[in-house]
This record gives structure tokens, C-alpha cells and sequence, in this order.
């Protein structure tokens, strides 16, 4: 198959989501597909004046610069990757599966013409964050075939286009079980946190901090681990370490070192580095968002507390640190539980769908 992936914007950075696609785009070439992916300058065409201006300056600088390729990640090397300032069809190539992978991709890539492929949209979250809500709803209801990566994004879909609307395939994320494991026992580990550190507001860092004061105070020889993209948060103090843009094996280790690892998004397509971390033996302390619950069962792989309830989520970390034998065992067992994802499955399914099969059977979660 002819397969091309259409992403929003560039891939110089580290993105959850990106990396899902990339991994799947060089899993597919390793198959034998021919695969592309067109990352888009200026996704949505709509947007005002001054921010497409910055989008056309951006594309031009990164395109002289080939920036926007993710040196972040070691990409197949089948794989094609496409920069384009918008997502007009002429810069797509024909084939026989294109991709959206987000809300304002989507809206393109309904409109390509056959020879583009037949339609699919990846729905890896729900993106209100980044567009208007009836907007991001309306890409729903697009003649697209949906794939939902977690299943309250399938009951997001379903309210979307209602009863007698097609709703999403459900097709988890795989986790590359050779980059992340357990290293180092889980039994003898420090009271040492770790958390990803985001400027996105829902994300919920600012509520994952003030956890961690506030397990600080009850636990003086809590030390905690950030790691994120961004520069660090001004005003850390000397017990916090903080880690930029860690590489796969560095990120690795901090995970192995970590005896707790604290989820504290406000809402999450799936939330990848919770899986992370408890593929390196971590305990997991999450917020009860529906990406989390795609692995976080409370007390069976996971403590959960509620959105945006940092005293909440204080007690849970304290409870896995002063009750070595429950961390230990939802440690175990969340490490057991995440090993179902490997991306052999998700590619087949992916693959399975692409071309044109239904999936009766949905794998457990």
C-alpha cells in the first residue's frame, strides 16, 4: 500500500502524538508499505492574518533549513518526509490510504480527491484545546474512516455523530517494549518522584508541583525528577532536578531510578509517559482522565485521584512511598498489564483497517 500520514505543523520538537505516527508510518514501511509524511507549515487555513504570516515564515526558514524534520526520533529510513506550507492537495501525493491526525488536517483531507486514497482520520485526543468545540466536533461527522485510540475518545465520536452516524475503530497505542523496561529492582528504590513538566495548563504540572511540596513536607527525603521540552520552571528547589528533552535512553534511566511517577494531566488522549513509566517499574499515581484509564485501574495498576486536585494526588504519592508493599505490587502489576501494547499488534490492526477490513474483535484494556 501507498500510505501518507498529514501532521500539523513541524516535527522539530518531541510530540506525544507525532511519535505515535512516526512509529507507526516506519512500522508499515518495514512491512513493505511505501509511506509518506506531510508535515503541514499551516494547517488551518482559517487562521488570522498575522498567525499565517508566521506560518509562511516559519515554512520558508525551516524549509532552508530542513528543520522540520524530527531529528528527535530515529525514523525509518523508507520513510519520506514531506514539508509543505499548507495542506492542499497538490503537495500531497496520490496513493491509497491518506491520514489525517488532527481536527484541521481532517477537514483537508475529507475534501482530497480519490487519488489522494481513501480517507482515515486518527483521532488521538480531544482537541478543543487547539480549536472550537462545534468545529472539532464537525470533523467527526467528515467522511472519514475514524480510529480512536483510547475508548472515551470512541464515546466522544459517538456522541459526535449520533445514532445513526459510523463511529471510531478502536486502535490503542503501541509501546516499544525494547526502548522502556525494567532495568533495576522495584523493591529497593529511593523515595525519589518523577513527573513530565508541561507549559500547557492542562496538562496539569502546576497541580503536580504543589503534590510534591506537599509530600515534601510530610517526607523530607522525597527527591523528584521534571523532565519536559520546554526550559525548566523558574524557582525550583535544590531537591527538584530537572532533565531537558532527555534522549530514549537517558529518559530510561530516570524512570528506573524513579520509585513513583505521577500522571496529573486534566485530560489526556492516552498518556504516554504514565506507560513509560510503569514499563521501567514505576508506581503510578494519575489523574482519572480517560487516556489514563486505558491502563490505570485504581488500586490494581494505579492510585487515581480527580483532576486538578493537588492534595488529592499528594496523598496518593505519600501512600505508594509509605507503604512499600502496595507500591511494589501496582508496580508489578501495572508493568504486566502495559506489556499487552506492543506496537506488533497496533501496526497489524492499523494495517487490518487500511485495507479495508473490520475489526470484530476489540483486544482487552
Amino acid at each position: 500500500m501507498r500510505v501518507t500520514f498529514v501532521l500539523p505543523g513541524s516535527g522539530h520538537l518531541p510530540v506525544g502524538g507525532f511519535k505515535v505516527v512516526y512509529e507507526y508510518a516506519g512500522r508499515l514501511a518495514a512491512r513493505g508499505h511505501q509511506v509518506r509524511v506531510v508535515h503541514v507549515a499551516q494547517p488551518d487555513l482559517e487562521a488570522p492574518l498575522l498567525a499565517a504570516l508566521k506560518a509562511r515564515a516559519r515554512y520558508a526558514q525551516r524549509r532552508l533549513q530542513r528543520s522540520y524534520l524530527p531529528r528527535w526520533f530515529a525514523l525509518h529510513p523508507a520513510v519520506e518526509v514531506l514539508w509543505r506550507a499548507t495542506p492542499d492537495a497538490r503537495g500531497v501525493p496520490d496513493g491509497d490510504a491518506v491520514i489525517a491526525t488532527a481536527w484541521q488536517t481532517a477537514e483537508w483531507v475529507a475534501r482530497y480527491p480519490a487519488a489522494k486514497g481513501r480517507g482515515f482520520y486518527l483521532i488521538q485526543h480531544y482537541e478543543t484545546w487547539s480549536g472550537p468545540r462545534a468545529r472539532v466536533d464537525a470533523t467527526f461527522r467528515l467522511p472519514l474512516r475514524k480510529l480512536a485510540i483510547a475508548r472515551w475518545l470512541q464515546r466522544v465520536v459517538a456522541d459526535a455523530v449520533g445514532p445513526d452516524g459510523e463511529g471510531a475503530a478502536y486502535l490503542p497505542n503501541g509501546l516499544d517494549l525494547d526502548a522502556f523496561g525494567l532495568d533495576s529492582p522495584i523493591e529497593g528504590r529511593e523515595p525519589r518522584a518523577m513527573m513530565l513538566f508541561h507549559t500547557a495548563a492542562w496538562k496539569g504540572s502546576g497541580d503536580g508541583l504543589r503534590a510534591l511540596e506537599r509530600v515534601r513536607a510530610e517526607l523530607p527525603e522525597l527527591r523528584a525528577t521534571l523532565f519536559g521540552v520546554p526550559a525548566p520552571p523558574p524557582g525550583l528547589p535544590a531537591w527538584v532536578r530537572y532533565v531537558q528533552t532527555p534522549p530514549p535512553e537517558v529518559l530510561r534511566g530516570l524512570y528506573n531510578e524513579s520509585a513513583v511517577f505521577l500522571a496529573t494531566s486534566w485530560t489526556e488522549g492516552w498518556g504516554l509517559p504514565g506507560c513509560e513509566a510503569l514499563l521501567c517499574g514505576c508506581a503510578l499515581a494519575a489523574t482519572e482522565v480517560g487516556g489514563h484509564l486505558e491502563y490505570a485501574r485504581h488500586g490494581e495498576t494505579a492510585l487515581l485521584s480527580p483532576p486538578k486536585d493537588p492534595g488529592a494526588l499528594a496523598r496518593n504519592v505519600l501512600t505508594l512511598l509509605q507503604n512499600p508493599p502496595l507500591r511494589v505490587t501496582l508496580a508489578r502489576q501495572g508493568h504486566r498489564y502495559v506489556q499487552r501494547f506492543s506496537w506488533e499488534r497496533a501496526v497489524a490492526r492499523l494495517e487490518a483497517l487500511l485495507s479495508g477490513g473490520e475489526l470484530s474483535a476489540q483486544p482487552d484494556s
